[in-house]
């Protein structure tokens, strides 16, 4: 069944094409600056080769049809036309309480995600532009949303309340929601099936750590925690997002920098994490290469970015009663090769021993802890749209 995969954000717009029965990705690429002058849209060819193509989008609708285009394309194109496309599978940011997997998309669905744009005002709209684009250029294709919270909703009420007045829940759905739910599914079930360990059986920690960053404790297949909370902003430092703080002191600085409530909302989301507190960049290659020049606030950034993750892990640990796997995933999980093994070292107390050789890769699947390790250390590259695709297509079959 080929499923095309559509991640759609304000001014962006990620695809693949996956034939989900081989797992073969036949297309993938995105469309960025949508609305903008210079929008584009790029994309890799079987080869491996790259191109990027011009073109005015002042809309997701447009974004989509373009994606078509190029896909349909006699000679850039993999399909001879739409009707080769089955299924459309969208990855749909929150969905509160109302979705605890993913589902087939209806106008009853539509409206119950709309529903959920007070909590991602940012990601939730884009979602739907991209699923009512999608109906109007593919009216007969059916359409899933996989939800980055579904896999969250799992989690006892002791780990999701906050300690706030309970009506805030009742009236508001004021809770720990967490995020890139895709991913830690996926990254756990995939970390065991390359170690070979039954999942329902596991005690799991998945470090969904890059520019964005969440990380999950996972038992028995089900997650019972995770450091995202009502928003993205909870949790670990990220590349431009604060992560844990002293809400007092986000009150503080509202009256000191006389913030309203966007005021603040750029603060803690675009202004701090990494790119804060190093006043250099978000990008952890940028902040590799200043701290090997000895940047002192690039090293104080680097050390409260793996702190933090530190912390986490531990937590996780005593929620759990123990671990059985670690997993590391995205830009900086599987790419950073000092993060993990400063980690790694750290954790030793846990009976982990590392295996510095092995952990010289990027990118790839591989164990990084010993072969007397008591806990299993593993790096597995992530990929929600194959998770994405693997979802779509049985809802789709089951029809």
């Amino acid at each position: 069944m080929k499923i095309l995969v559509l991640n759609c954000g304000s001014s962006s717009v990620k695809y693949k094409l996956i034939e989900s029965d081989t797992k073969e990705v036949l297309a993938e690429g995105g469309v960025e600056k949508i609305g903008l002058p210079d929008s584009f849209l790029k994309f890799k060819r079987p080869d491996g080769s790259k191109e990027t193509i011009v073109v005015n989008m002042p809309d997701a609708k447009e974004a989509v049809r373009q994606v078509l285009r190029v896909l349909t394309d006699p000679k850039e194109g993999v399909i001879k036309s739409f009707d080769e496309i089955q299924a459309v599978g969208h990855r749909v940011v929150h969905g509160m309480e109302k979705f605890n997997k993913s589902v087939l998309i209806t106008p009853e669905v539509i409206e119950k995600v709309k529903e959920c744009y007070p909590v991602a005002p940012l990601h939730n709209p884009a979602n739907i532009t991209g699923i009512e684009a999608v109906s109007e250029i593919l009216p007969d294709v059916p359409q899933v949303g996989v939800f980055d919270t579904a896999f969250h909703q799992t989690m006892p009420a002791k780990a999701f309340m906050y300690a706030l007045p309970y009506e805030d829940y009742e009236k508001y759905g004021v809770r720990r929601y967490g995020f890139h739910g895709t991913s830690h599914r996926y990254v756990s079930r995939r970390a065991c099936e390359f170690l070979g360990l039954p999942y329902e059986q596991q005690r799991i920690i998945t470090c969904h750590i890059g520019n964005g960053a969440s990380i999950t404790a996972i038992k028995d297949g089900v997650s019972i925690d995770t450091s995202m909370g009502l928003t993205p902003t909870e949790g670990l430092m990220m590349g431009t997002r604060c992560g844990d703080v002293d809400p007092g002191a986000l009150v503080y600085l509202m009256e000191r920098l006389n913030l309203d409530a966007a005021g603040l909302m750029k603060l803690i989301n675009k202004q701090s994490g990494v790119a804060g507190v190093s006043e250099i960049s978000s990008d952890m290659r940028d902040i590799e290469d200043a701290v090997a020049r000895g940047d002192e606030k690039a090293i104080l950034a680097l050390d409260m970015y793996e702190y933090r993750i530190l912390k986490y892990i531990g937590a996780y640990t005593a929620v759990l009663g123990g671990v059985d796997v670690i997993v590391f995933t995205g830009g900086v999980g599987e790419n950073q090769i000092g993060t993990r093994e400063k980690i790694c070292k750290q954790l030793a107390f846990l009976g982990i021993t590392f295996n510095a050789e092995a952990n010289k890769v990027r990118g790839e699947e591989i164990e990084i802890s010993g072969k007397d390790s008591k806990v299993k250390v593993v790096v597995i590259p992530t990929d929600e749209e194959m998770m994405i695709a693997r979802d779509t297509a049985d809802i789709v079959k089951a029809l």
